[in-house]
């Protein structure tokens, strides 16, 4: 006998299947998952610059994040989290006072010591200012003119979007003290190599010569600068016999501690795909002293370690992704330099880093081989709806990928937004408050349409 029910159960089942495949949702991309939900990016950006804060290299405040680098990383579910030490040189900083003494009424002015300065003792010293409207003037000038004196250098850094002042200017603290020192200088004090106007002065890191023995180093605030300007004007003599000397005092008393241990934190993605080449993304885990490096370059560990989490969220990549987050890059690139040593054999597909602040992605730019043209098509059309056009230069890469580009390792640049960046960068406004959160996500989104792309990619199209 013919059941009745039959056709009514049948019916229900389909239904059912019908309604199951209406509801079914598609797993969301990499991209998809970064403009929804929370934000790993804020979360590790907030919670670095909060419990842990500034992040010197060398100093136990930087092996601090490095342990609090490690759980985190962990605890979102990375393989392969570790730490690689190496050992370096660790300078800080003392006592920073300094004033200009003469023939004005004394005023103090906002100073900070550069990296690797030396000390003038905690007495200081006081001399005769030297002025200088460029290192170029300075480079071109005879050593008498210089010797026994404090030497100032007075060019100032513009505002750009692709911050590109910044190697023609850096120079005047990148390599000013040298020059000086080397022309018998007793001191060096320069204008920040900044585009703000407060008085915050920006330290970093400056070098000296095997054989040049260091002076003091130091930069002034904007505003001072422009003060200790003013007033140079108005101590220019108009006869000979009237030179009224402009004079500084300056009190520097960093110290170098000698040979300690930094490190590297590492983590991955693991690829389906054991023999392809990984894709590595850097970024800087230490800080100046000054700020909680927030946008230098806490937002950086954020952003590519957000990205790599979305993708591994999004479904297993073909490619190991490999997150480095660096260590004392801000006094040598000290751990881009240590990853290189132990790992520069290693084959690398291609080499990403994001270490300029955390304001909108607004380029793309590509070094690759000529087989990735249509990968850099895909990558280009991906990136667009973010508001990101290709550029038209060839990638650079950054400080903690540096070694491995310069050794043919492809790269591709997702360049920031730098128009403030230099207002903040190695001062004390470098703090949380500065993260705009919802540039930061869409950093996030490029970074993670990218990766997704790269992680993916064949083996004809990357090495």
């Amino acid at each position: 006998m013919r059941n009745p029910r039959t056709p009514i159960r049948l019916a229900g089942i389909t239904a059912l299947l019908l309604s199951s495949a209406v509801t079914a949702q598609p797993v969301p991309s990499a991209a998809e998952l970064a403009q929804q939900g929370n934000d790993p990016a804020w979360a590790i950006t907030r919670d670095l610059t909060t419990e842990i804060g500034p992040r010197m290299p060398g100093t136990e405040s930087e092996a601090a994040a490095r342990r609090w680098a490690t759980r985190r990383l962990q605890a979102m579910g990375f393989a392969n989290v570790r730490e690689e030490a190496f050992d370096m040189p660790v300078w800080v900083r003392g006592a920073e006072e300094a004033w200009l003494t003469g023939p004005l009424v004394p005023q103090k002015l906002a100073i900070t010591a550069l990296g690797n300065s030396a000390s003038t003792g905690a007495k200081g010293i006081e001399g005769e200012i030297a002025y200088f409207e460029s290192f170029d003037a300075l480079a071109a000038a005879p050593a008498a003119s210089v010797k026994g004196k404090i030497v100032f250098i007075d060019h100032q850094m513009k505002p750009a979007q692709d911050g590109s002042g910044y190697g023609y200017y850096g120079r005047g603290r990148f390599s000013g003290p040298n020059v000086a020192a080397q022309k018998g200088a007793i001191a060096i004090v320069i204008r920040s190599i900044g585009t703000d106007s407060h008085r915050n002065p920006h330290t970093g890191v400056t070098n000296f010569d095997a054989g040049v023995k260091p002076i003091p180093a130091g930069a002034i605030s904007n505003p001072d600068a422009d003060q200790l300007v003013r007033q140079w004007r108005r101590a220019q003599p108009v006869r000979s016999d009237e030179a009224a000397l402009l004079t500084m005092k300056l009190i520097l008393t960093p110290q170098n501690l000698g040979i300690r241990k930094s490190g590297n934190v590492i983590a991955e993605v693991p690829g389906s795909d054991r023999g392809a080449s990984p894709v590595i993304i850097a970024c800087h885990l230490d800080s100046w002293d000054l700020g909680t490096g927030a946008i230098d370059d806490a937002a950086g560990c954020g952003i590519i370690t957000a990205a790599a989490n979305h993708v591994m969220t999004a479904g297993q990549p073909r490619r190991t992704i490999r997150i480095l987050w660096a260590g004392a890059e801000e006094v040598g690139v000290f751990g881009g330099k240590a990853y290189f040593e132990r790992h520069g054999e290693q084959k690398h597909a291609v080499a990403l880093e994001s270490d300029f602040g955390a304001d909108r992605v607004w380029r793309i730019d590509f070094k690759l081989p000529d087989s990735a043209k249509p990968l850099a098509d895909r990558l280009t059309a991906a990136v667009a709806p973010f508001g990101v056009v290709r550029g038209r230069q060839p990638a650079s890469g950054g400080a903690d990928i540096g070694a491995l580009v310069a050794a043919g390792v492809p790269t591709i640049d997702l360049a920031q937004d730098g128009t403030r960046y230099f207002d903040l960068h190695h001062t004390p406004d470098d703090t949380l408050d500065k993260i705009d959160p919802v540039q930061l996500r869409q950093n996030v989104a490029v970074w993670s349409a990218t990766l997704a792309i790269l992680a993916n990619s064949s083996d004809a199209e990357l090495p």
